[in-house]
């Protein structure tokens, strides 16, 4: 396995697919449901395509699974986990707060993952065992000791009307503790913040493997610590995920947990 032109792939592609939302960016899109408040865009696809076009043509044999187009499958123990547009109804609603975000797992373990807004142009790179990187520069996560003094993020998912108690009940939580919680709509760019040190702890539950593929890597090589919310060993299968410096990461567990 040649991490170096898996890095150099990837990267490539993220910054073609970037192109191709910026394009769309501002324009009317045409919107399509996957469910109640789960959009679609044509720049989804678009993006999507370019990113599997790219990653085909210099590895044939690896398997993909996307947001849109599914699973692939490939006769080499590679794999690339795709969201070709993480915060789709910010993207909608002309919300610059979006990302693309592409991971490789090598017999099932996650070891690279890029995360790119296309609007800013933030890209997040992390490497199993190399760090995490902003631009090219290495970052890290948080020093802050405590969630009072914390800076937190989350997000709901879509069908939240079937957990909304739950959901309220922990966001009050945090809350009540925290010296200030936000939601922004990308769980990419929330783990990458996590990453780069702008928030101190993320937690959200039901998200699917393309949503924290790339994102987890990139915050565990900052130095994150990233566990469900009984303090168990995450995966991208889990339907719990809580990123943090470390520092809080028992005080947010004992926050969570109901």
């Amino acid at each position: 396995m040649d991490l170096e032109r898996i890095r150099d792939i990837g990267i490539a592609a993220a910054a073609r697919a970037g192109e191709i939302l910026r394009n769309y960016w501002g324009k009317t899109h045409t919107v399509e449901k996957k469910g109640a408040i789960n959009l679609l865009t044509e720049a989804d696809l678009a993006s999507e395509n370019a990113i599997i076009h790219l990653i085909q043509a210099a590895f044939p044999d690896h398997s993909i699974l996307a947001e849109e187009s599914g699973a692939t499958p490939g006769t080499d123990p590679c794999e690339w986990i795709i969201d070709p547009l993480d915060g789709t109804t910010n993207y909608a609603h002309h919300l610059p707060e979006f990302s693309l975000s592409i991971a490789f797992a090598f017999e099932g373990d996650i070891v690279f993952g890029v995360v790119l807004n296309p609007v800013t142009g933030e890209l997040f790179c992390g490497t199993r065992d190399q760090g995490a990187a902003l631009n090219g520069r290495p970052i890290g996560v948080s020093g802050t000791r405590t969630v009072g003094e914390s800076l937190l993020v989350t997000g709901f998912p879509y069908d939240l009307q079937a957990m909304i108690r739950t959901l309220i009940c922990r966001l009050e939580r945090c809350l009540m503790s925290a010296q200030g919680v936000r939601r922004l709509g990308s769980a990419a760019l929330d783990l990458c913040y996590v990453a780069c040190g702008r928030f101190d702890g993320f937690w959200e539950q039901n998200l699917a493997p393309w949503d924290t593929a790339a994102g987890m890597v990139i915050a565990r090589e900052a130095g994150a610590t990233i566990s469900d919310f009984s303090n168990g060993p995450y995966s991208i299968e889990k339907k719990e995920i809580l990123a943090t410096n470390g520092l809080i990461h028992q005080e947010l567990i004992t926050l969570l947990t109901l």
